[in-house]
């Protein structure tokens, strides 16, 4: 059985999705990108406020299925340019502790939706 986890924390889905499923104690989390929850605004003023917000609005996600970033076991990273590696993961890491850190991979692709630079998803088990 799967429940839908919604959040006005977070964006708004911009398509025929939901923010997160929940199956049984896995939670997916579908990828976030630098959209202002409230105002619905791109924020892509540096690579580094942008990831905050994706963190963040993943964060918001995380904490409507009462979860944390402690409970994600798996994340993938989507970017636009490899160059900014370095700036999104310092931004990133900032979200875990290194020792329990999930399994990750981080792929360079040709575009994101609304040609943003940094766009991630998850998987956590509670």
């Amino acid at each position: 059985m799967k429940k839908i986890i919604q959040t006005s924390n977070a964006p708004a889905p911009i398509g025929p999705y939901n923010q997160a499923v929940l199956s049984g104690n896995t939670l997916y989390t579908s990828g976030q990108i630098a959209m202002h929850p409230l105002t619905g605004k791109l924020e892509l003023r540096s690579i580094e406020e942008e990831t905050i917000l994706v963190m963040e609005n993943l964060k918001a996600v995380l904490e409507a299925a009462e979860m944390t970033f402690e409970n994600v076991v798996k994340t993938s990273i989507f970017i636009s340019d490899m160059k900014n590696f370095s700036d999104i993961n310092s931004v990133y890491g900032r979200y875990f502790n290194e020792a329990s850190a999930p399994a990750r991979e981080t792929v360079e692709v040709a575009n994101l939706p609304k040609f943003v630079n940094v766009e991630i998803s998850m998987i956590a088990i509670k």
